[in-house]
This record gives C-alpha cells, structure tokens and sequence, in this order.
C-alpha cells in the first residue's frame, strides 16, 4: 500500500537529503485523499505532478523485474534531484518523471549525471514520442518504459 523510498547517500561534499520519500502505490486511494474525484479536475489539481510521479515511479519499478530495496532517490539541500536512482551490471541509472508536454534537460539533471556518474537518465512522461535531451538522456513514453530495461 506503502512505498518507502530510501536516499541514495554517497560521499560527497554536497549536503544530501537523508528522509526517506513515502509514495501510496495507489494512485485512486491518493486522489480519494485529495478529493480529486474526476480527470478534468486532476488535470488542474496542484497534487497533479505528485499524482504523476507516484503512478509512473510505481510502474517502472513493477515492470524493471528488481526487487524494491534497488532503487532509491537522490536529492542535495541545494535543489538537485533525481526521482527514481537504481544501479546494475557495475553502473548508475535513473529516472525523472514529468507531466508535461515535452520536458527539456534541466540544470539538476546535469548536476545529477555529474554527481552520480550516470549511465543514463530517462525522463518519463505521459505522452507518445520518444526523443533525446541531450548525450545519455531519453524523454520516454509512459506507453514504452520496459524498453528503459531491455
């Protein structure tokens, strides 16, 4: 009912942020809570990139096959942020999630790349095209995340 997301914490000389992220794997039960009770008013709703980002996160942690004590987040006192951080196979990936329309690099994901060396970075949204922001990082398609593990 509950997802915990645990900080990744590193050594480093940034100030990181140590609480633990909390997600409901419900997204129904979330807007109940909120009473948010239709699509047209989620989509004006201030909870609406809340509501996202715990659906899409839900979603590629079910379809990527590991166990939930992979993945975590990694945030700096300072703004920088990655929602969704795993590693395999010896290297670092991860994962922002984005409502809108076509999401573009930001500053904290060049400062996360740096910090964690990340392989790659995908950038899931609720629309149809996939597309690159830049070296190592995808905007990806809700509809096409298990191609993120394949």
């Amino acid at each position: 009912m509950i997802r915990v997301l645990r900080p990744w914490i590193t050594n480093t000389s940034k100030r990181l942020v140590k609480r633990p992220k909390i997600y409901l794997n419900d997204t129904g039960l979330f807007h109940r809570l909120q009473s948010i009770d239709s699509h047209a008013f989620l989509e004006s709703h201030p909870k609406l990139g809340a509501s996202w980002e715990g659906f899409a996160l839900n979603q590629l942690i079910q379809l990527s096959g590991l166990p939930d004590d992979h993945f975590y987040f990694w945030a700096t006192q300072s703004g920088a942020e990655v929602d969704l951080f795993w590693q395999g196979n010896g290297k670092s990936y991860a994962a922002e999630f984005k409502y809108g329309d076509a999401p573009r690099r930001t500053r904290s994901m060049t400062t996360a790349i740096k910090d964690l060396d990340l392989e790659h970075l995908w950038v899931v949204y609720p629309r149809q095209e996939n597309y690159s922001i830049g070296e190592n990082v995808t905007v990806q398609s809700i509809t096409d995340i298990k191609a993120i593990f394949s």
